[in-house]
Protein backbone atom coordinates (compact mmCIF):
# COMPACT_ATOMS: atom_id res chain seq x y z
CA UNK A 1 0.00 0.00 0.00
CA UNK A 2 3.12 2.12 0.93
CA UNK A 3 4.37 2.04 -2.73
CA UNK A 4 0.74 2.37 -4.01
CA UNK A 5 0.75 5.93 -2.39
CA UNK A 6 4.12 6.86 -3.61
CA UNK A 7 3.41 6.35 -7.13
CA UNK A 8 0.01 8.56 -6.99
CA UNK A 9 2.10 11.46 -5.26
CA UNK A 10 4.49 11.29 -7.94
CA UNK A 11 1.37 11.51 -10.70
CA UNK A 12 0.08 14.80 -9.01
CA UNK A 13 3.74 16.01 -8.79
CA UNK A 14 4.21 15.54 -12.36
CA UNK A 15 0.84 17.00 -13.19
CA UNK A 16 1.30 19.97 -11.18
CA UNK A 17 4.94 20.47 -12.81
CA UNK A 18 3.48 20.66 -16.34
CA UNK A 19 0.37 22.76 -15.41
CA UNK A 20 3.50 25.20 -14.20
CA UNK A 21 5.09 24.93 -17.29
CA UNK A 22 2.20 25.35 -19.61
CA UNK A 23 1.47 28.96 -17.22
CA UNK A 24 5.10 29.69 -17.77
CA UNK A 25 5.55 29.26 -21.20
CA UNK A 26 2.24 31.26 -21.36
CA UNK A 27 3.04 34.00 -20.03
CA UNK A 28 6.48 34.20 -21.81
CA UNK A 29 4.50 34.41 -25.08
CA UNK A 30 1.72 36.58 -24.21
CA UNK A 31 2.33 39.21 -26.23
CA UNK A 32 2.99 37.45 -29.42
CA UNK A 33 0.18 34.81 -29.32
CA UNK A 34 -3.35 35.02 -28.80
CA UNK A 35 -5.79 33.63 -25.89
CA UNK A 36 -7.06 30.85 -27.88
CA UNK A 37 -3.63 29.39 -28.72
CA UNK A 38 -2.86 29.63 -24.91
CA UNK A 39 -6.37 27.53 -24.32
CA UNK A 40 -5.14 24.99 -27.14
CA UNK A 41 -1.58 24.69 -25.68
CA UNK A 42 -3.23 23.99 -22.07
CA UNK A 43 -6.00 21.32 -23.54
CA UNK A 44 -3.25 19.59 -25.22
CA UNK A 45 -0.84 19.63 -21.93
CA UNK A 46 -3.64 18.75 -19.94
CA UNK A 47 -4.23 15.48 -22.24
CA UNK A 48 -0.84 14.52 -22.12
CA UNK A 49 -0.74 14.14 -18.69
CA UNK A 50 -3.68 12.15 -18.15
CA UNK A 51 -2.65 10.04 -20.73
CA UNK A 52 0.43 9.51 -18.48
CA UNK A 53 -1.22 9.28 -15.26
CA UNK A 54 -3.77 6.23 -17.56
CA UNK A 55 -0.66 4.47 -18.27
CA UNK A 56 1.03 4.83 -14.17
CA UNK A 57 -2.30 3.35 -13.28
CA UNK A 58 -2.28 0.30 -15.72
CA UNK A 59 1.46 -0.48 -14.20
CA UNK A 60 0.06 0.35 -10.92
CA UNK A 61 -2.53 -2.51 -12.03
CA UNK A 62 0.29 -4.90 -13.10
CA UNK A 63 2.17 -4.55 -10.44
CA UNK A 64 -0.71 -5.18 -7.83
CA UNK A 65 -1.31 -8.83 -10.06
CA UNK A 66 2.33 -10.00 -9.80
CA UNK A 67 2.34 -9.22 -6.04
CA UNK A 68 -1.01 -11.10 -5.70
CA UNK A 69 0.53 -14.31 -7.80
CA UNK A 70 3.82 -14.06 -5.65
CA UNK A 71 2.15 -14.24 -2.06
CA UNK A 72 -0.30 -17.47 -3.58
CA UNK A 73 3.00 -18.70 -4.39
CA UNK A 74 4.51 -18.40 -1.33
CA UNK A 75 1.65 -19.77 0.28
CA UNK A 76 1.75 -22.89 -2.04
CA UNK A 77 5.47 -23.53 -1.23
CA UNK A 78 4.38 -23.04 2.28
CA UNK A 79 1.91 -25.84 2.70
CA UNK A 80 4.39 -28.29 0.14
CA UNK A 81 7.28 -28.05 2.61
CA UNK A 82 4.64 -28.78 5.34
CA UNK A 83 3.90 -32.00 4.08
CA UNK A 84 7.49 -33.21 1.93
CA UNK A 85 10.56 -33.10 4.21
CA UNK A 86 13.04 -30.96 2.96
CA UNK A 87 16.48 -32.29 2.03
CA UNK A 88 17.92 -30.47 4.96
CA UNK A 89 15.16 -32.45 6.74
CA UNK A 90 16.30 -35.89 4.99
CA UNK A 91 19.80 -35.50 5.70
CA UNK A 92 18.87 -34.82 9.79
CA UNK A 93 16.63 -37.69 9.55
CA UNK A 94 19.39 -40.17 8.33
CA UNK A 95 22.38 -38.91 10.41
CA UNK A 96 19.88 -39.60 13.36
CA UNK A 97 19.13 -43.41 11.61
CA UNK A 98 23.14 -43.74 11.57
CA UNK A 99 23.36 -42.88 15.03
CA UNK A 100 20.76 -45.51 16.09
CA UNK A 101 22.74 -48.11 14.40
CA UNK A 102 25.97 -47.30 16.02
CA UNK A 103 24.31 -47.03 19.63
CA UNK A 104 22.89 -51.12 18.60
CA UNK A 105 26.04 -51.59 17.32
CA UNK A 106 28.03 -50.22 20.21
CA UNK A 107 25.50 -52.17 22.91
CA UNK A 108 26.54 -55.61 20.61
CA UNK A 109 29.93 -55.45 21.32
CA UNK A 110 29.88 -54.74 24.52
CA UNK A 111 27.33 -57.83 24.82
CA UNK A 112 30.00 -59.45 23.21
CA UNK A 113 32.67 -58.66 25.56
CA UNK A 114 30.76 -59.64 28.52
CA UNK A 115 29.93 -62.86 27.25
CA UNK A 116 33.53 -63.54 25.57
CA UNK A 117 34.64 -67.41 25.91
CA UNK A 118 38.08 -67.75 26.25
CA UNK A 119 39.67 -70.58 24.70
CA UNK A 120 42.78 -72.75 25.15
CA UNK A 121 44.40 -71.54 22.20
CA UNK A 122 43.58 -67.81 23.14
CA UNK A 123 41.36 -67.97 19.85
CA UNK A 124 38.07 -66.35 19.26
CA UNK A 125 35.15 -68.64 20.34
CA UNK A 126 31.65 -68.74 20.41
CA UNK A 127 28.97 -69.87 22.09
CA UNK A 128 25.50 -70.25 20.63
CA UNK A 129 21.80 -72.51 20.11
CA UNK A 130 18.42 -72.98 20.21
CA UNK A 131 16.70 -73.38 23.22
CA UNK A 132 13.34 -75.62 21.73
CA UNK A 133 10.13 -76.59 22.72
CA UNK A 134 7.71 -78.15 20.72
CA UNK A 135 4.36 -79.27 20.75
CA UNK A 136 2.76 -82.24 18.83
CA UNK A 137 -0.69 -83.87 17.72
CA UNK A 138 -0.44 -87.03 16.09
CA UNK A 139 -3.68 -88.66 14.40
CA UNK A 140 -2.46 -92.18 14.13
CA UNK A 141 0.60 -94.13 15.40
CA UNK A 142 4.00 -92.78 13.58
CA UNK A 143 7.38 -94.22 13.93
CA UNK A 144 8.36 -91.30 16.43
CA UNK A 145 6.06 -89.18 18.23
CA UNK A 146 7.98 -85.86 18.47
CA UNK A 147 9.61 -85.95 15.10
CA UNK A 148 7.68 -88.51 12.56
CA UNK A 149 8.42 -89.49 9.76
CA UNK A 150 6.56 -92.47 8.85
CA UNK A 151 2.67 -93.52 9.50
CA UNK A 152 1.95 -96.64 11.02
CA UNK A 153 -1.14 -97.36 11.73
CA UNK A 154 -3.01 -97.33 14.99
CA UNK A 155 -3.97 -94.50 17.48
CA UNK A 156 -2.74 -90.95 17.60
CA UNK A 157 -0.72 -89.40 20.23
CA UNK A 158 0.33 -85.92 21.80
CA UNK A 159 2.27 -84.17 23.69
CA UNK A 160 5.49 -81.88 23.77
CA UNK A 161 9.31 -81.93 24.37
CA UNK A 162 12.47 -79.85 24.96
CA UNK A 163 14.91 -82.80 23.00
CA UNK A 164 15.21 -80.84 20.01
CA UNK A 165 17.19 -77.89 21.91
CA UNK A 166 20.95 -77.86 20.77
CA UNK A 167 24.53 -75.95 21.45
CA UNK A 168 26.84 -75.27 19.78
CA UNK A 169 30.35 -74.15 19.80
CA UNK A 170 32.23 -72.15 17.57
CA UNK A 171 36.06 -71.43 17.04
CA UNK A 172 38.39 -69.19 14.88
CA UNK A 173 42.23 -70.23 14.60
CA UNK A 174 44.90 -69.14 13.17
CA UNK A 175 45.83 -68.78 9.42
CA UNK A 176 47.63 -71.62 8.13
CA UNK A 177 49.60 -72.26 4.58
CA UNK A 178 47.56 -69.03 3.89
CA UNK A 179 44.50 -70.03 4.73
CA UNK A 180 42.13 -69.26 7.77
CA UNK A 181 41.24 -72.18 10.08
CA UNK A 182 37.89 -72.76 12.01
CA UNK A 183 35.87 -75.29 13.61
CA UNK A 184 32.26 -75.82 15.11
CA UNK A 185 30.33 -78.53 17.24
CA UNK A 186 26.93 -78.98 17.89
CA UNK A 187 24.64 -81.37 20.11
CA UNK A 188 21.40 -82.34 21.20
CA UNK A 189 19.36 -84.00 23.29
CA UNK A 190 17.88 -86.49 21.18
CA UNK A 191 19.63 -89.91 21.90
CA UNK A 192 18.21 -93.08 22.03
CA UNK A 193 17.06 -93.86 25.69
CA UNK A 194 17.31 -97.83 24.60
CA UNK A 195 19.92 -99.73 23.64
CA UNK A 196 17.41 -101.89 22.00
CA UNK A 197 15.74 -99.31 19.93
CA UNK A 198 14.61 -99.32 16.53
CA UNK A 199 16.46 -95.87 16.01
CA UNK A 200 19.80 -96.13 15.51
CA UNK A 201 22.30 -95.67 12.84
CA UNK A 202 23.83 -92.92 10.86
CA UNK A 203 21.58 -90.76 12.80
CA UNK A 204 21.63 -92.25 16.27
CA UNK A 205 24.61 -94.02 17.69
CA UNK A 206 24.81 -93.38 21.09
CA UNK A 207 22.49 -94.51 24.11
CA UNK A 208 22.07 -91.47 26.27
CA UNK A 209 19.88 -88.15 25.86
CA UNK A 210 23.18 -86.01 24.54
CA UNK A 211 23.79 -86.55 20.45
CA UNK A 212 26.26 -85.70 18.67
CA UNK A 213 24.70 -83.48 16.02
CA UNK A 214 27.18 -82.23 13.24
CA UNK A 215 31.05 -80.94 13.28
CA UNK A 216 33.22 -79.45 10.99
CA UNK A 217 36.85 -78.51 11.13
CA UNK A 218 37.88 -76.79 8.38
CA UNK A 219 40.90 -74.58 6.63
CA UNK A 220 39.56 -72.09 3.67
CA UNK A 221 41.22 -70.36 0.82
CA UNK A 222 40.10 -67.30 -1.38
CA UNK A 223 38.97 -70.01 -3.66
CA UNK A 224 39.56 -73.29 -1.66
CA UNK A 225 38.21 -75.30 1.07
CA UNK A 226 39.29 -78.30 2.65
CA UNK A 227 37.34 -79.99 6.00
CA UNK A 228 36.73 -83.34 7.81
CA UNK A 229 33.17 -83.09 8.72
CA UNK A 230 30.18 -84.92 10.86
CA UNK A 231 27.34 -83.85 8.32
CA UNK A 232 24.52 -84.25 5.60
CA UNK A 233 26.13 -85.30 2.26
CA UNK A 234 27.75 -82.89 0.38
CA UNK A 235 25.69 -83.80 -2.79
CA UNK A 236 22.86 -83.33 -0.81
CA UNK A 237 23.63 -79.32 0.06
CA UNK A 238 19.71 -77.73 0.52
CA UNK A 239 17.23 -78.61 3.04
CA UNK A 240 13.44 -78.20 3.77
CA UNK A 241 12.90 -75.25 6.71
CA UNK A 242 11.23 -76.20 9.51
CA UNK A 243 11.26 -75.66 13.56
CA UNK A 244 9.32 -78.66 14.51
CA UNK A 245 11.66 -80.95 13.47
CA UNK A 246 14.83 -80.30 14.02
CA UNK A 247 16.54 -83.42 15.11
CA UNK A 248 15.37 -85.23 12.46
CA UNK A 249 15.54 -82.66 9.62
CA UNK A 250 12.19 -82.60 7.42
CA UNK A 251 11.20 -85.05 4.88
CA UNK A 252 13.43 -87.61 6.34
CA UNK A 253 12.96 -91.06 4.86
CA UNK A 254 11.19 -88.76 1.82
CA UNK A 255 13.33 -87.70 -0.12
CA UNK A 256 15.74 -85.83 1.71
CA UNK A 257 19.42 -87.15 1.84
CA UNK A 258 20.13 -86.12 5.58
CA UNK A 259 22.17 -88.53 7.20
CA UNK A 260 25.07 -86.95 9.11
CA UNK A 261 28.07 -89.28 8.13
CA UNK A 262 31.93 -88.35 8.25
CA UNK A 263 33.71 -87.23 5.45
CA UNK A 264 36.71 -85.68 4.28
CA UNK A 265 36.09 -83.20 1.77
CA UNK A 266 37.84 -80.98 -0.53
CA UNK A 267 36.28 -78.04 -2.66
CA UNK A 268 37.62 -75.70 -5.29
CA UNK A 269 35.40 -72.68 -6.77
CA UNK A 270 36.38 -71.64 -10.41
CA UNK A 271 35.06 -68.09 -11.40
CA UNK A 272 32.94 -67.62 -14.25
CA UNK A 273 32.56 -64.16 -13.69
CA UNK A 274 32.19 -61.36 -10.98
CA UNK A 275 28.51 -62.64 -9.67
CA UNK A 276 29.05 -66.70 -10.84
CA UNK A 277 31.31 -69.65 -10.19
CA UNK A 278 31.86 -73.52 -11.17
CA UNK A 279 32.01 -75.09 -8.23
CA UNK A 280 33.82 -78.34 -8.16
CA UNK A 281 33.58 -80.85 -4.93
CA UNK A 282 34.87 -84.27 -4.00
CA UNK A 283 34.89 -86.11 -0.27
CA UNK A 284 35.57 -89.48 1.15
CA UNK A 285 32.66 -90.79 3.55
CA UNK A 286 32.30 -93.25 6.07
CA UNK A 287 28.74 -94.33 5.59
CA UNK A 288 26.82 -96.05 8.58
CA UNK A 289 24.31 -98.49 8.62
CA UNK A 290 20.19 -98.51 8.63
CA UNK A 291 19.07 -101.14 10.29
CA UNK A 292 20.16 -104.62 8.86
CA UNK A 293 17.31 -107.16 9.31
CA UNK A 294 18.28 -110.05 12.52
CA UNK A 295 19.31 -113.49 12.07
CA UNK A 296 20.45 -115.97 14.42
CA UNK A 297 24.41 -115.40 14.41
CA UNK A 298 27.17 -118.21 13.87
CA UNK A 299 29.29 -116.36 16.10
CA UNK A 300 28.78 -113.94 18.69
CA UNK A 301 28.61 -110.39 17.36
CA UNK A 302 31.40 -108.11 18.76
CA UNK A 303 30.09 -105.40 21.43
CA UNK A 304 30.75 -102.55 18.47
CA UNK A 305 30.39 -104.18 15.31
CA UNK A 306 31.81 -102.68 12.13
CA UNK A 307 29.65 -101.17 9.37
CA UNK A 308 28.81 -102.83 5.89
CA UNK A 309 31.03 -100.16 4.84
CA UNK A 310 33.49 -100.27 7.02
CA UNK A 311 33.89 -104.26 6.27
CA UNK A 312 34.44 -103.75 2.59
CA UNK A 313 37.77 -101.73 4.38
CA UNK A 314 37.42 -98.58 1.31
CA UNK A 315 35.64 -95.67 2.14
CA UNK A 316 32.66 -94.20 0.10
CA UNK A 317 33.39 -91.64 -2.26
CA UNK A 318 31.42 -88.33 -3.29
CA UNK A 319 31.70 -85.38 -6.02
CA UNK A 320 29.87 -82.44 -7.05
CA UNK A 321 29.76 -79.74 -9.66
CA UNK A 322 28.00 -76.94 -9.16
CA UNK A 323 27.20 -73.62 -10.86
CA UNK A 324 27.07 -71.22 -7.65
CA UNK A 325 25.93 -67.48 -7.16
CA UNK A 326 29.01 -65.38 -5.73
CA UNK A 327 26.09 -62.81 -4.48
CA UNK A 328 24.40 -63.76 -1.44
CA UNK A 329 24.02 -67.70 -0.16
CA UNK A 330 20.64 -67.56 -1.38
CA UNK A 331 20.98 -66.98 -5.07
CA UNK A 332 20.35 -69.15 -7.73
CA UNK A 333 22.19 -72.57 -7.60
CA UNK A 334 22.60 -75.78 -9.65
CA UNK A 335 24.38 -78.51 -8.99
CA UNK A 336 25.13 -82.67 -9.79
CA UNK A 337 26.32 -84.98 -7.51
CA UNK A 338 27.44 -88.90 -7.87
CA UNK A 339 28.25 -91.45 -4.70
CA UNK A 340 29.71 -94.89 -4.64
CA UNK A 341 30.82 -96.73 -1.95
CA UNK A 342 31.44 -100.47 -1.19
CA UNK A 343 29.57 -102.73 1.25
CA UNK A 344 29.96 -106.21 2.50
CA UNK A 345 27.74 -107.72 5.53
CA UNK A 346 28.61 -109.95 8.39
CA UNK A 347 27.02 -112.92 6.02
CA UNK A 348 29.60 -112.90 3.72
CA UNK A 349 27.62 -110.52 1.15
CA UNK A 350 28.87 -107.88 -0.88
CA UNK A 351 27.15 -104.97 -2.83
CA UNK A 352 27.96 -101.50 -3.78
CA UNK A 353 25.85 -98.08 -3.31
CA UNK A 354 25.74 -95.88 -5.83
CA UNK A 355 23.93 -92.45 -6.52
CA UNK A 356 23.55 -89.77 -9.17
CA UNK A 357 21.70 -86.50 -8.17
CA UNK A 358 20.59 -83.15 -8.80
CA UNK A 359 19.45 -80.26 -6.83
CA UNK A 360 18.54 -76.54 -7.21
CA UNK A 361 17.56 -73.17 -5.93
CA UNK A 362 16.19 -70.87 -7.59
CA UNK A 363 14.59 -67.02 -6.90
CA UNK A 364 11.30 -66.27 -7.98
CA UNK A 365 9.24 -62.55 -8.50
CA UNK A 366 7.42 -61.63 -4.98
CA UNK A 367 9.98 -62.48 -2.97
CA UNK A 368 9.24 -66.78 -3.83
CA UNK A 369 12.44 -69.02 -3.92
CA UNK A 370 12.05 -72.95 -5.10
CA UNK A 371 14.36 -75.07 -3.95
CA UNK A 372 14.90 -79.27 -4.07
CA UNK A 373 16.83 -82.31 -5.32
CA UNK A 374 16.53 -85.55 -6.76
CA UNK A 375 18.22 -88.52 -6.90
CA UNK A 376 18.18 -91.83 -8.25
CA UNK A 377 20.68 -95.27 -6.96
CA UNK A 378 21.08 -98.40 -5.20
CA UNK A 379 21.04 -99.00 -1.65
CA UNK A 380 20.76 -95.60 -0.23
CA UNK A 381 19.73 -96.10 2.92
CA UNK A 382 22.95 -95.01 4.76
CA UNK A 383 22.60 -91.61 2.70
CA UNK A 384 19.32 -91.46 4.01
CA UNK A 385 16.89 -92.99 1.21
CA UNK A 386 15.43 -96.05 0.62
CA UNK A 387 13.08 -95.46 3.33
CA UNK A 388 15.84 -96.23 5.95
CA UNK A 389 17.27 -99.75 4.26
CA UNK A 390 20.01 -100.57 2.14
CA UNK A 391 19.25 -104.29 1.17
CA UNK A 392 16.18 -107.25 1.70
CA UNK A 393 17.26 -110.51 3.31
CA UNK A 394 15.63 -113.43 4.10
CA UNK A 395 17.02 -117.09 5.24
CA UNK A 396 16.51 -120.18 3.43
CA UNK A 397 14.13 -122.31 5.31
CA UNK A 398 15.65 -125.29 3.85
CA UNK A 399 19.22 -124.44 4.70
CA UNK A 400 19.67 -121.95 7.58
CA UNK A 401 23.31 -121.40 6.37
CA UNK A 402 21.72 -119.87 3.36
CA UNK A 403 20.77 -115.95 2.96
CA UNK A 404 18.88 -114.60 0.09
CA UNK A 405 19.59 -111.42 -0.44
CA UNK A 406 19.08 -108.26 -2.45
CA UNK A 407 20.16 -104.75 -2.95
CA UNK A 408 17.76 -102.49 -3.17
CA UNK A 409 17.28 -99.60 -5.94
CA UNK A 410 15.83 -96.60 -5.23
CA UNK A 411 14.18 -93.20 -6.28
CA UNK A 412 13.30 -89.82 -4.85
CA UNK A 413 13.52 -86.23 -4.14
CA UNK A 414 11.81 -83.51 -2.84
CA UNK A 415 10.64 -79.55 -3.45
CA UNK A 416 9.88 -76.55 -1.62
CA UNK A 417 8.24 -73.37 -2.07
CA UNK A 418 9.69 -70.34 0.29
CA UNK A 419 8.05 -66.98 0.36
CA UNK A 420 10.12 -64.61 2.61
CA UNK A 421 7.76 -61.12 3.32
CA UNK A 422 10.03 -59.79 5.41
CA UNK A 423 12.69 -60.46 7.93
CA UNK A 424 10.16 -61.43 10.48
CA UNK A 425 7.51 -63.63 8.36
CA UNK A 426 8.19 -66.44 6.13
CA UNK A 427 5.87 -69.17 4.60
CA UNK A 428 6.97 -72.58 3.48
CA UNK A 429 5.17 -75.29 1.51
CA UNK A 430 7.33 -78.71 0.64
CA UNK A 431 6.83 -82.44 -0.80
CA UNK A 432 8.91 -85.37 -1.15
CA UNK A 433 8.91 -89.35 -1.66
CA UNK A 434 10.87 -91.99 -1.50
CA UNK A 435 10.14 -95.11 -3.49
CA UNK A 436 11.31 -98.64 -3.37
CA UNK A 437 10.44 -101.20 -6.36
CA UNK A 438 7.54 -102.86 -4.35
CA UNK A 439 8.89 -105.99 -6.33
CA UNK A 440 12.08 -106.24 -5.21
CA UNK A 441 10.40 -105.94 -1.15
CA UNK A 442 8.14 -108.63 -1.57
CA UNK A 443 9.60 -111.62 -1.50
CA UNK A 444 11.26 -110.55 1.84
CA UNK A 445 8.10 -109.54 3.22
CA UNK A 446 8.09 -110.42 7.07
CA UNK A 447 11.79 -111.73 7.65
CA UNK A 448 12.13 -108.01 9.00
CA UNK A 449 12.57 -106.18 12.71
CA UNK A 450 11.45 -102.88 11.67
CA UNK A 451 9.29 -100.94 10.60
CA UNK A 452 11.33 -99.30 7.95
CA UNK A 453 12.38 -102.87 6.51
CA UNK A 454 8.97 -103.28 4.25
CA UNK A 455 8.70 -99.88 3.35
CA UNK A 456 8.02 -99.55 -0.16
CA UNK A 457 6.45 -95.76 -0.66
CA UNK A 458 6.69 -92.96 1.77
CA UNK A 459 5.44 -89.55 0.97
CA UNK A 460 4.76 -86.11 2.92
CA UNK A 461 3.73 -83.36 2.69
CA UNK A 462 4.16 -79.97 4.61
CA UNK A 463 3.72 -76.56 4.96
CA UNK A 464 4.34 -74.34 8.27
CA UNK A 465 4.47 -70.57 8.94
CA UNK A 466 7.72 -69.41 11.07
CA UNK A 467 7.31 -65.93 12.73
CA UNK A 468 10.68 -64.32 13.81
CA UNK A 469 9.78 -60.83 15.79
CA UNK A 470 13.00 -60.73 16.89
CA UNK A 471 16.79 -62.17 16.42
CA UNK A 472 16.23 -64.37 19.25
CA UNK A 473 12.24 -65.34 19.24
CA UNK A 474 11.46 -68.16 16.91
CA UNK A 475 7.77 -69.48 16.44
CA UNK A 476 6.21 -71.44 13.96
CA UNK A 477 3.05 -73.54 13.36
CA UNK A 478 3.33 -76.82 10.93
CA UNK A 479 0.89 -79.53 8.94
CA UNK A 480 2.40 -82.14 7.77
CA UNK A 481 1.02 -85.30 6.35
CA UNK A 482 2.47 -88.58 6.32
CA UNK A 483 1.75 -91.51 3.95
CA UNK A 484 3.58 -94.45 4.31
CA UNK A 485 2.96 -98.03 1.84
CA UNK A 486 4.38 -101.04 3.01
CA UNK A 487 4.41 -104.32 0.26
CA UNK A 488 2.23 -106.36 3.06
CA UNK A 489 -0.52 -104.07 4.21
CA UNK A 490 -2.86 -100.96 3.51
CA UNK A 491 -1.23 -97.68 2.89
CA UNK A 492 -1.07 -95.82 6.78
CA UNK A 493 -1.37 -92.34 6.70
CA UNK A 494 -1.49 -89.63 9.78
CA UNK A 495 -2.23 -86.19 10.01
CA UNK A 496 0.85 -84.20 12.71
CA UNK A 497 0.07 -80.49 13.50
CA UNK A 498 3.15 -79.27 15.27
CA UNK A 499 4.02 -76.04 17.54
CA UNK A 500 7.47 -74.70 18.15
CA UNK A 501 8.86 -72.12 20.07
CA UNK A 502 12.65 -71.56 20.54
CA UNK A 503 14.81 -69.16 22.28
CA UNK A 504 17.89 -68.39 20.02
CA UNK A 505 21.65 -67.34 21.74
Amino acid sequence: MRSKWRLRDLESGCLALTCAMALSASAQTAGSQSLAQQVQQLTDALARTQQQLQQSQEQLKQMQDQLDMLKRQMAQAAATNATTPTPAARLAAQVEQLREQQRLQESEIATHDQIKVESGSKYPVKLDGLILLNGFINTQQVDMVATPTIAIGGPGSSGATLRQTWLGVEARGPHLFGASSSGDVSVDFFGSTSPNGNYTGAYNNSVGLLRLHTAHAALAWKYTRTSFAYDRPILSPNAPDSLTAVAIPPLAWSGNLWAWNPQLELGHDFPLSSSHSLRLQAALIDVADPPVPAFPPTVPAPPDPASTAEQSRWPGTEARVAWVSRTSDTAAEFGAGGFFAPHRTSFGASFDSWAGTLDFRQPLPAHFVLTGAFYRGLALGGLGGGAYKDFAARPDLDDPGNIYFRALDDVGGWAELKERLNQRLEFNAAFGLDSVPAGELRPYAGYSNTYYQNLALNRTYTGNIIYTPSAYLLFSLEYRRLESSPTSSPTAASNVIGMAAGYKF
